[in-house]
């Protein structure tokens, strides 16, 4: 797949999905903070589906053809 996320971006999923997936381990929320794996799984492949869907992209040197 093709990166089409920055840094940034990555680094905010991971967290975020960090953030609920220990919430979940602890009891803080519910099984649906399971979610947390999807941002956590196109963080770490520096790829999101949604963005390649509706052609978006974050990354700045992604874009450049030069």
């Amino acid at each position: 797949m093709k990166t089409n996320m920055a840094v940034w971006d990555r680094a905010a999923r991971a967290a975020i999905g960090v953030l609920l997936v220990v919430l979940t381990l602890v009891g803080v929320i519910g099984w649906w903070g399971w979610i947390g794996i999807v941002p956590l799984v196109t963080a770490a492949m520096g790829s999101c589906p949604a963005y390649t869907v509706f052609g978006f992209s974050t990354c700045k040197k992604c874009n450049d053809k030069s």
